[in-house]
């Protein structure tokens, strides 16, 4: 069931065009001249009950203006927007009560109030059962540790617990769909970890729908499967995650750890396709291979036939390489999905 219908989604505005000075001032109030701006263009796109999608691209690409139309903040110019088979600009109420909202620079928690009546208060608006709030008041603490500041006002809490704060607040009333935009802002490791886990269990577990917009590429790798990349107001890219991850970071590293040296490594190397050597420290080199030409366990088996191999492991590509590729405008679609399926192939043949 798709939850999220866009098509055609357009957002412009008309913005106001004038010289500097008092002179441009005046100019512009006899002669206004103005200038549309568009900041979404014709966007389609589905997404289903249960998904977990990052919706990333460029500052200024598009992504808060489509997120604000898919709350109902704001009324689109052209095209047509579902969420939940309701029209959100037009279904206010409804919509909102639907939805869950995490905004990284924001927070829906009262300035002066203790956390735990922030979320009382939440459960009022939202007329949430006392046994859901109950039940997931529990979990969420558990899984958020809320506990060591339920009892402190907003005000005086740090970055990471307001964030962990908000989060359960977006969730309090089991919402379909959350939006999340840049969740993990600023924090330190410890509590990204704990926020992106608690993420996970939610999608994971009870199904909530998660529409992702971040900087951090991290949280796109531990969170979604679907990349949907935004550029200058249109979609460039909406597909598998790990698809686009096989065709654009197809190289793969696999560090060694010998008992002893292998006199024959350098030709050793050479006899495998697709193969270099990129660091040797003592007992300890590191390979650089293409994963579609020559498979891990290929190499560790050669390297255990010609030595004793005390450890090894391989390092698997960011979405790093894939995003800096899209920016750079070295994406082509059309050979992405012709890639794909022969990567898919491949795959298969090196999997059996």
């Amino acid at each position: 069931m798709n939850v999220i219908v866009a098509e055609g989604l357009t957002k412009s505005y008309r913005v106001s065009v004038k010289e500097p000075g008092l002179k441009g001032a005046i100019k512009h109030l006899f002669n206004p001249r103005y200038q549309e701006r568009v900041a979404v263009n014709g966007i389609n796109l589905t997404i289903k009950e249960g998904e977990a999608v990052a919706y990333v691209g460029p500052n200024g690409a598009g992504k808060s203006t489509t997120i604000k139309m898919l709350t109902g903040i704001l009324v689109p110019t052209s095209g047509k927007v579902l969420v939940n088979g309701a029209v959100p600009s037009k279904n206010r109420m409804d919509n909102a009560s639907r939805i869950g909202v995490v905004f990284g620079q924001r927070t829906q928690l009262w300035w002066d109030l203790p956390i735990i009546e922030s979320f009382e208060l939440i459960k009022d608006i939202y007329e949430v059962p006392t046994s859901t709030y109950k039940k997931n008041m529990e979990q969420f603490v558990e899984l958020l540790g809320l506990e060591e500041f339920l009892h402190v006002p907003a005000r005086r809490i740090s970055l990471g617990q307001r964030m962990r704060a908000d989060l359960a607040a977006a969730l309090l009333h089991n919402p379909k769909i959350v939006y999340l935009d840049e969740p993990t802002i600023g924090l330190d490791i410890a509590v990204k970890e704990r926020i992106r886990a608690f993420i996970k269990e939610m999608n994971q577990q009870h199904g909530t729908t998660i529409m992702l917009t971040t900087h951090d590429l991290e949280d796109i790798e531990e969170i979604c499967s679907r990349l949907v990349i935004i550029d200058k107001g249109s979609v460039i890219y909406d597909g598998d995650l790990q698809t686009v991850k096989n065709v654009y970071a197809r190289e793969r590293t696999i560090h060694f750890q010998l008992e002893r040296p292998i006199v024959s490594l350098p030709s050793l190397i050479e006899s495998m396709p697709s193969t270099s050597l990129v660091r040797e420290e003592g007992l300890r080199f590191s390979l650089r291979f293409d994963k579609y030409e020559i498979s891990a366990s290929e190499i560790a088996r050669h390297m255990m036939n010609q030595g004793e191999v005390m450890d090894f492991h391989i390092d698997e590509p960011k979405i790093d390489h894939v995003i800096r590729k899209v920016y750079n405008h070295d994406l082509n679609l059309q050979e992405a999905w012709k890639e794909a399926e022969a990567v898919a192939k491949k795959e298969v043949r090196h999997t059996r």
